[in-house]
């Protein structure tokens, strides 16, 4: 995805798993670090990311999970589309 512009906290929130992936073209991924640099919002988001990201990391299939939270995680995200 090539951007012309200066991003929005939007264009962030939809590019930072590409970001963290290490999937965006370096262009981009200059204009979204300077993004963050200024942007309190976003580099709180980027850290929630982070930290889902190593929690997930450490939790197995049905590890740590009880079934009436798989079941309130699954409630959550079922029908969840990203825009």
């Amino acid at each position: 995805m090539r951007l012309a512009r200066e991003l929005t906290c939007s264009e962030i929130v939809e590019l930072v798993t590409e970001y963290l992936e290490g999937g965006l073209p370096v262009e981009d991924r200059e204009r979204l670090e300077e993004h963050v640099a200024f942007c309190d919002a976003c580099l709180t988001y980027f850290g929630q990311v982070r930290e889902t990201i190593a929690i997930v990391g450490r939790v197995g299939v049905g590890d740590d999970l009880t079934p009436e939270l798989q079941e309130s995680l699954l409630r959550a995200f079922r029908g969840w589309e990203g825009s």
